[in-house]
């Protein structure tokens, strides 16, 4: 086992090499941080616009290989070199990226075992009215984009505000500012602003995986191995948890995890629907601003999330599917 996963983390480790020096020099050579200066009144003296550009490695009149270099060589030590207004782009990330993980860790924990069970389920009863209606409800959520599950939830949540006289859910903003009270007071204001951008995470990936995991066990449900285990006395819910499903869940494992890793960079509406000022919200006002190292740090991390899906996958499948293991 070891060695299956050394080989694949090695080769995983080189594409994160690749995709990281691709986001740098797309970002780089379609980007215009100079715009930003140029842009004031009055504007700031071309060499002093210049000295700007280059103590943050942004100086387009440099060559790009030689930017590239100054860049690799500060990823090397953890540094993403700093923004256009020379804020360090590092610690800025690290702050975005722990909101986001707050933000999208339940969302995308509740749509996994959601979307799994709602299949598996589905899947189970296959032409039949539950599947019937468990279809006709993901479609719907599927094709409505994310944006306006957003704003819906929070329109209904302002309509429930209003009709119970309570404020049980806020709708903007990750916590209240100067809050008083203690832990519980902390935990319950934090479970209020949770519960829509929850949902809004939750739902699509709920609709998506369920999908997925309902073709799968509908092909299972009359298998050889079900209909054996059912004539050794099994009943159908058992042979078919106990074997169709972790049979059913092994192809899905790869899908489900490329798909969560994803949403960290893909989460740019729940995060400006809901207030949250997280990774994608970073990205989207980065790119606007023409910030290289912050694009391209964002870039990264997001390739560092899709490449440790990956290396993970190949884990859970090397030890849910034996096939895998002489591969």
């Amino acid at each position: 086992m070891a060695r299956f996963l050394l080989r694949r983390l090695a080769g995983r480790l080189l594409l994160l090499f690749v995709a990281a020096s691709c986001a740098y020099l797309l970002a780089a050579g379609a980007l215009n941080p100079r715009a930003n200066y140029e842009g004031r009144r009055p504007p700031p003296p071309a060499e002093v616009v210049d000295a700007a550009l280059d103590a943050y490695n942004l100086n387009d009149a440099t060559p790009l290989a030689q930017r590239y270099a100054v860049w690799v060589s500060g990823v090397a030590t953890g540094d993403f070199g700093r923004t256009w207004d020379g804020a360090p782009v590092t610690e800025e990330l690290g702050r975005r990226i722990g909101v986001s993980v707050r933000l999208l860790l339940p969302g995308a924990v509740v749509g996994c075992v959601g979307g799994v069970l709602l299949g598996a389920w589905a899947g189970s009863r296959r032409h039949g009215p539950a599947d019937r209606a468990a279809t006709a409800v993901s479609f719907v959520l599927i094709s409505v984009p994310v944006v306006v599950v957003a704003v819906s939830l929070q329109n209904a949540a302002l309509w429930v505000n209003q009709g119970t006289g309570v404020e049980l859910l806020r709708a903007t903003g990750e916590y209240t500012p100067g809050l008083e009270g203690g832990a519980g007071a902390w935990l319950l204001d934090r479970s209020r602003h949770l519960v829509l951008p929850t949902l809004t995470v939750a739902l699509p990936q709920i609709a998506l995986y369920s999908r997925y995991q309902r073709n799968l066990m509908a092909d299972q449900v009359d298998a050889d191995y079900v209909r054996t285990a059912r004539a050794k006395g099994l009943t159908r819910r058992r042979a078919l948890v106990r074997h169709a499903l972790r049979t059913a869940l092994a192809p899905a494992v790869a899908y489900f995890g490329y798909s969560l890793a994803l949403l960290l960079t893909s989460a740019v509406f729940t995060e400006k629907v809901f207030g949250w000022h997280g990774a994608g919200e970073y990205l989207l006002d980065s790119v606007g601003q023409g910030d290289v190292n912050a694009v391209a740090a964002v870039c990264c991390f997001g390739a560092a999330c899709v490449i440790a899906a990956g290396f993970l996958v190949d884990t859970v499948s090397f030890l849910l599917d034996p096939r895998v293991r002489t591969a």
